[in-house]
């Protein structure tokens, strides 16, 4: 195994092994770390307290974030007639039919979500094996499938993001840029396990939101004490 670079040893010398820091104290700590030359994601991985491999255990739902991702989305919506121009007006960056599926089917994936109204989804559903992978596809429980483009556009636009469980029982999101000021990232963290919380599943017993961990991009991952998972 190679020596540690220098930044990596930079980072691990404030880090104490083991240690459980506040919400507040790692996003600190992670403003700290040496700088890279990009706008780092903040980023939380999610222990569950459920057995993912039952359906009735799932955990999945959405939630605006307070203060934005910090990211700027492009977003793709699958619609008709006056539907394509509602939703160019409202900020989407594609709108259309048959020549955007078609763009889309041949493996075209430059864009970041995607929005489809109930007559599109026949066609769209055919668009798993390039959607489904990137966990893209639009669905009605998290309002990417509505007649109402105009509101699903801007909810994307100024922040909205979907959590869902993976098959080890944890949630990956990101919930911001390590340029915020940490009191908007505490309450973007707050708002994204508030949302968690109210998607809990009526089966689930024990100790739901179990072991959190924070990090940046390029930064280490930091475990949260259990006491601030009552942030929310």
């Amino acid at each position: 195994m190679g020596r540690p670079s220098k930044r990596t040893r930079e980072i691990a010398k404030d880090l104490i092994a083991l240690k459980a820091y506040s919400v507040k104290e790692a996003i600190d700590i992670l403003k700290k770390c040496p700088a890279v030359k990009f706008d780092q994601s903040i980023d939380i991985s999610l222990k569950i307290g459920v057995d993912p491999r039952r359906s009735d255990q799932h955990v999945r739902g959405t939630v605006s974030l307070p203060n934005g991702t910090g990211k700027t989305l492009k977003i793709v919506v699958f619609a008709r007639g006056d539907k394509i121009k509602e939703a160019l007006a409202a900020g989407a960056d594609y709108a259309g039919n048959d020549e955007l599926f078609d763009k889309v089917n041949a493996g075209w994936t430059d864009f970041d979500a995607v929005i489809a109204t109930p007559d599109m989804m026949r066609d769209v559903g055919k668009l798993g094996k390039v959607l489904g992978p990137r966990g893209m596809m639009p669905t009605p429980k998290t309002g990417t499938v509505t007649t109402d483009v105009t509101k699903a556009v801007q909810e994307l636009k100024a922040g909205k993001i979907e959590f869902k469980l993976d098959r080890h029982g944890v949630i990956n999101v990101a919930v911001g840029k390590l340029s915020f000021a940490a009191d908007l990232l505490v309450e973007n963290i707050a708002a994204f396990l508030l949302a968690v919380q109210r998607a809990k599943p009526a089966t689930a017993k024990g100790h739901y939101l179990k072991l959190m961990h924070l990090s940046s991009t390029m930064g280490p991952g930091l475990k949260i004490d259990s006491r601030d998972l009552d942030i929310a």
